[in-house]
């Protein structure tokens, strides 16, 4: 077994163990110790990365009592090495993993919600609960989970006897009655835990709730704490004021100015899909003026209503094929014909051989991409 030295010192960085075992497995190399302040992924969180000597650690897992080091080169067996945990990883997860269990814990108070999910990633953290919330009920969460950093509340560790367990109200793992480690925030929530946390509640620095969705039957919230905050924080900052000096807006009203150019553009966009029609339809006009043969109609922008719209417009006009396309030789063609007395599916073959063609359709409307280049369309369809 494995002295767990993190169990007792979060902010324990530095330490000597020996090496008892190595050996390669799966996707790696793995070390185990008599001794790590290394954490093995659990609880929702990863593992810890740092060094074991001059060897990289990039996980750290747990298994029948044993913790693995994954490294990237051998370490003698029996041999003293000493343990670097990278510290700014671990005291980012730590701000959020603290923050999470003033959330829950808060959530679990004035709702009776469980967390039923719990995923702390390097880039995002979330959390789900088995009960729905609303965005106003989260803000007043929120308002009071910052009220709890801002007190400097203590948090503490303890393993309660069996018997002192029994009489104690806290969350998660109910069913484990021996070695439960309660982690407490005082005045805020009693949670069975097995990762490291702040001392105090004040080192989480922030909480920020970002946003959540409806999910299976209750909430999932996508938070950060931290420095994690603060880098949200400063990007959206950044992309607020970037909005209000393209919008000469001042900042508090960029959604309005945007919802407000939002709507222009769908008028113009409407207004600009009726121009393209009647624009295609003089076009075609003045392809079929003799209406005899097929009608090959290259289209100088791209937009599939439009090309659709051309290649019938030119079935009713051509005596032959009406065929709209769209492309260029490098790239290939996109391809609308269009026919009312010839049925399009006998052509499928030779499409397929001579140019190309990917897609089918009907008897009246075939649609599909080409590779072939613009001569070989046109002396096909000439």
């Amino acid at each position: 077994m494995c002295e767990k030295l993190y169990e007792t010192d979060a902010y324990l960085t530095e330490f000597t163990a020996t090496v008892l075992a190595v050996k390669e497995e799966g996707d790696g190399l793995w070390a185990t110790l008599d001794r790590t302040a290394f954490f093995p992924e659990g609880g929702g969180q990863a593992g810890d990365c740092g060094y074991l000597g001059g060897a990289r650690v990039s996980d750290t897992q747990e298994k029948n009592g044993a913790i693995y080091h994954k490294i990237d080169r051998p370490l003698s067996l029996g041999e003293t090495v000493t343990g670097r945990v990278d510290f700014a990883v671990r005291f980012d997860r730590m701000q959020n993993h603290s923050g999470e269990h003033i959330v829950s814990g808060l959530v679990h108070r004035h709702f009776g919600y469980d967390n039923v999910g719990f995923h702390l990633g390097n880039e995002e953290m979330t959390l789900d609960f088995n009960g729905v919330l609303t965005r106003e009920q989260l803000d007043a969460i929120e308002d009071e989970a910052n009220a709890a950093v801002f007190a400097d509340l203590p948090i503490t560790v303890s393993y309660p006897a069996p018997e002192e367990l029994a009489a104690i109200p806290y969350r998660a793992k109910l069913a484990l009655t021996e070695g439960v480690r309660l982690v407490t925030i005082e005045s805020i929530d009693i949670c069975a835990c097995c990762a490291p946390h702040v001392r105090r509640t004040g080192e989480i620095g922030l909480i920020k709730l970002l946003d959540f969705i409806h999910y299976k039957g209750g909430v999932r919230i996508r938070m950060a704490c931290g420095r994690r905050a603060l880098a949200d924080y400063r990007e959206k900052a950044r992309e607020v004021a970037g909005i209000s000096r393209l919008l000469s807006v001042p900042q508090g009203d960029c959604a309005t100015a945007v919802e407000r150019l939002c709507g222009e553009l769908t008028a113009r966009k409407a207004a600009y899909a009726t121009l393209m029609q009647e624009l295609t339809a003089l076009r075609v006009a003045a392809l079929t003026e003799n209406g005899s043969g097929n009608l090959l109609y290259f289209a100088t922008e791209e937009d599939a209503i439009a090309l659709r719209h051309a290649a019938l417009l030119g079935a009713e006009r051509a005596r032959g094929l009406s065929v709209a396309l769209y492309g260029d030789n490098e790239n290939g063609y996109r391809v609308m014909i269009a026919s009312r007395t010839l049925p399009l599916t006998d052509l499928l073959p030779s499409l397929r051989e001579r140019l190309a063609f990917r897609g089918g359709g009907t008897k009246e409307l075939l649609q599909g991409q080409s590779g072939a280049t613009r001569d070989a369309i046109e002396s096909f369809f000439a």
